[in-house]
C-alpha cells in the first residue's frame, strides 16, 4: 500500500528530473548559426513546460507558473516583472469574466433548460435525439467552456440513454457481458458482446465532439482560441474581436458539426431504437418540475443575452464608421471614439485616445458587477471558476512573448518548414492542420495550442510569398488554422477535456473512441483544409487584414 502510494510520486519527481536534463542539455548545447543564446534558453524552457504538460508531471497551472521563473533564473528576461505580464494579459481578464457568467447560467439551470427544451423539441427518432443533444452541447460549449458544457450534458445523455435502452442497458465497458439489455422495439436495441449499443456509443460520442466543435464558435468557446487571440496580440499586436472571430469560427461550426452527426449516427454507429418517447417525456417532466425561471433567473438571463450581444455590436466599429461617412447614421465622431476606440481622436469625455465602451473585454467585465447588483449571484457563487486555466493561459503568454522577444520562433520556422516555402496554400494547411491534430492526440489541445501558436506565428515571414500577404497576415493566417485544428482531435481520452469526462463517465470504450476517432481524424483534415481555404480566400481578407 505504501509502495503504492509512493509510486504516483516517484514518477512524477523523475519526469521532472529529465525535464530539468533536457533544460540542461538544451542550453550548454552549441548555439546554432541564426539563434541567439537568449534564444536558445527560450527552446530551453519550451522543452521544460512542453515536456511536463505532455507528460502531466505536473498540473498544467503549476508548470505554467514555472515558466516565468525558468526564463528569469536562464536569464532570457533580466527581470521577473517582464516575464510575469503574460499572467496581466487582457484576454486572461476575459475569460474570468467568461467563466464568471458561466457559473451564474449554471446556478439558475439556464443552461439545462436550453437542453432540455432542445430535446424536447426534437426527440422524435434516435438520430434526431442525438443531433439535439449534440446542437444543445454545441452551443452551450460557445459560451459556458467546453470542459463544463461536457461535464453538465453528460448527465443528461445518459439520462436519455436510460429512458430509452433501460437503465440495464447502459452497460459500462467492463460490465459482464452477459449482462440483462433490455429489449426495446422488439429486440432491436443490437447491443454487441460487451452489451454497448450502437445509441450509447453515438450518443457519448456526440456529446464529447459536439463540446470541442461548439467552442470554435466563439473566442471565449475554448483555450486554444483565447490562447491565439492572447499570443497574436502579445506578439503581433493584432487584435481579433469578438464579431471578426464569429465570421471565422461560426461558419466551421455550421459545416463541421452536422457532419459529425452524419458520421456518427450513420456509417459509424447507427442506431437500431425505434422507439424513443421515453427520452422525451422524461425531458418534459424534468422541465415542468423545475417550473418557470424564477426572477433572479430571468435577470441572469437579461446580463447574459446583453453581454453576447455587445460583443457582436463592439466587433462591428468599422460598419458603423462606413454608415456614418455616407450619412446613413447621425452618429456623432467623439461617440464613435467613445464607444468603438480610437488612437488620437476625441472623445466624448474630452480626451484623446481611448480603448472604446464596447471593447469586448471591458463588456466581458462589466457584465460581473452588473450580476452582482441585480442580486444575482454573491461572490462566493462566481468565484469558483477553473483558475488552472487561466493560470495555464498566462503562462503560455509568457512562454510566447519569450519565444518571440529572443526570435526563436523565427528561427525554428526557417528550420522546419522551409522546405513547404513555393507549396500550394492548400498544402501549407494541410500540413500545418494535420501536425496540430496529431500533437493534439498525443497531449491536451490547450498544451499543444500554447505551444504550436507562436510557432505558427513566427513562420508567417517564411510564407509570405507562398501565401501572397503580408508578413503579418500570413501569421494571423497560419496561427488561426492551427488553433481551430487543436480542437479536432478525437481520437483518445487525452486530447481534449471533453474527449477524458465521456471517456471518464465509465460507459464508452476506448476502442469505440479510437475507431471513431481516427475516421474524424482523417476525414477533418480534408474539410478544415478546404474550410479554412475558402475563408482564406473570400472572408479573412475582410475580417482579419
Amino acid at each position: 500500500m505504501i509502495q503504492a502510494v509512493k509510486s504516483p510520486s516517484r514518477r512524477r519527481l523523475i519526469a521532472f528530473v529529465v525535464a530539468l536534463g533536457g533544460v540542461a542539455l538544451i542550453a550548454a548545447a552549441p548555439t546554432p548559426d541564426g539563434l541567439s543564446t537568449r534564444g536558445q534558453y527560450a527552446f530551453a524552457t519550451m522543452f521544460f513546460a512542453g515536456f511536463l504538460w505532455v507528460t502531466g508531471a505536473l498540473p498544467l497551472a503549476v508548470t505554467a507558473l514555472s515558466i516565468p521563473v525558468m526564463l528569469t533564473a536562464l536569464g532570457v528576461y533580466a527581470d521577473l516583472d517582464i516575464a510575469l505580464r503574460g499572467f496581466a494579459d487582457h484576454i486572461i481578464f476575459l475569460f474570468i469574466a467568461g467563466f464568471m457568467l458561466a457559473n451564474a447560467l449554471q446556478k439558475y439551470d439556464i443552461d439545462r433548460r436550453i437542453a432540455l427544451r432542445l430535446l424536447v423539441s426534437m426527440g422524435t427518432s434516435p438520430r434526431r435525439i442525438v443531433l439535439a443533444v449534440m446542437l444543445a452541447t454545441a452551443f452551450l460549449s460557445m459560451w459556458v467552456s467546453n470542459t463544463a458544457t461536457a461535464a453538465m450534458m453528460l448527465p443528461i445523455a445518459l439520462g436519455v440513454l436510460a429512458q430509452v435502452v433501460g437503465r440495464e442497458g447502459i452497460t459500462a465497458p467492463d460490465a459482464d457481458p452477459g449482462a440483462e439489455i433490455d429489449e426495446v422495439d422488439s429486440g432491436q436495441a443490437a447491443a454487441d458482446a460487451t452489451g454497448t449499443t450502437n445509441f450509447q456509443r453515438s450518443l457519448l460520442l456526440g456529446t464529447a465532439y459536439a463540446a470541442s466543435v461548439g467552442g470554435v464558435g466563439t473566442l471565449i468557446g475554448t483555450p486554444p482560441n483565447a490562447i491565439l487571440a492572447g499570443q497574436l496580440n502579445s506578439i503581433l499586436g493584432y487584435e481579433i474581436s469578438f464579431a471578426d472571430w464569429l465570421l471565422i469560427g461560426l461558419p466551421i461550426v455550421a459545416v463541421t458539426l452536422p457532419l459529425v452527426w452524419v458520421l456518427l449516427t450513420v456509417v459509424l454507429f447507427p442506431p437500431r431504437i425505434s422507439d424513443v418517447s421515453g427520452a422525451r417525456q422524461q425531458a418534459r417532466e424534468e422541465l415542468r418540475e423545475q417550473g418557470p425561471l424564477s426572477v433572479r433567473g430571468r435577470r441572469v438571463a437579461v446580463i447574459f443575452a446583453a453581454t453576447a450581444t455587445l460583443w457582436v455590436v463592439g466587433g462591428l466599429g468599422d460598419g458603423v464608421q462606413y454608415l456614418m461617412d455616407q450619412g446613413v447614421l447621425p452618429l456623432p465622431q467623439t461617440w464613435h471614439n467613445t464607444l468603438y476606440g480610437t488612437t488620437d481622436g476625441q472623445t466624448v469625455f474630452g480626451v484623446s485616445g481611448h480603448q472604446g465602451l464596447l471593447y469586448y473585454v471591458v463588456v466581458g467585465m462589466v457584465a460581473i458587477p452588473a450580476l452582482v447588483l441585480a442580486d444575482t449571484v454573491d461572490w462566493e457563487d462566481i468565484v469558483d471558476i477553473d483558475w488552472g486555466t487561466i493560470l495555464l493561459f498566462g503562462g503560455g503568454i509568457s512562454l510566447a512573448d519569450a519565444l518571440a522577444a529572443t526570435g526563436a520562433t523565427e528561427w525554428i520556422a526557417d528550420v522546419i518548414f522551409t522546405s513547404l516555402t513555393g507549396s500550394p496554400i492548400v498544402l501549407v494547411v494541410a500540413v500545418v492542420v494535420l501536425l496540430v491534430i496529431f500533437l493534439t492526440e498525443m497531449t491536451s489541445n490547450t498544451a499543444t495550442s500554447t505551444i504550436i501558436v507562436p510557432i505558427l506565428i513566427g513562420i508567417g515571414g517564411v510564407f509570405a510569398g507562398t501565401l501572397g500577404l503580408p508578413q503579418e497576415a500570413a501569421s494571423i493566417f497560419l496561427a488561426v488554422s492551427g488553433a481551430i485544428a487543436a480542437s479536432f482531435a478525437f481520437a483518445l481520452p487525452v486530447a481534449t477535456p471533453p474527449n477524458a469526462i465521456v471517456f471518464g463517465s465509465g460507459y464508452l470504450e476506448q476502442k469505440d473512441m479510437m475507431k471513431a476517432g481516427i475516421i474524424l481524424n482523417i476525414i477533418m483534415t480534408a474539410v478544415l483544409t478546404g474550410l479554412i481555404w475558402l475563408l482564406f480566400t473570400f472572408v479573412w481578407p475582410h475580417v482579419l487584414w
